[in-house]
């Protein structure tokens, strides 16, 4: 499987991105699917995360009620939607996946396949 993030950009405080992750090969509906991220200097953390289905997220207290992140499985494509964006939102945003589908909040040692990575900019 091999992912590939795009949508990242440069907006203002209070806009909105949405990020897509497309994935290649036929298992993608039994994928768990995970976006992280990872601002200058510090750790990678986990944002939202979708677990097989679709039926069940995860979210980051700090994005919770701004990102919604879902999947289309007939596209193979996980998407993040952000909006309300804040300055400290900035960050490289990659990616994952867990083949199991059993991981979707997971730390990033959980995940079998990654992306490259968007930047996302957010100025004040």
């Amino acid at each position: 499987v091999q992912l590939q993030a795009s949508g990242g950009g440069l907006v203002q405080a209070g806009g909105s991105l949405r990020l897509s992750c497309v994935a290649s090969g036929r298992t993608f509906s039994m994928l768990g699917l995970v976006w992280f991220r990872q601002a200058p200097g510090k750790e990678r953390e986990v944002v939202a995360g979708i677990n097989r289905s679709g039926a069940s997220q995860y979210y980051v207290d700090s994005v919770k009620g701004r990102f919604t992140i879902s999947r289309d499985n007939a596209k193979n494509t996980v998407y993040l939607q952000m909006n309300s964006l804040k300055p400290e939102d900035t960050a490289v945003y990659y990616c994952a996946a867990d083949r199991n589908g059993n991981s979707y909040a997971a730390p990033e040692h959980a995940y079998d396949y990654w992306g490259q990575g968007t930047q996302v900019t957010v100025s004040s």
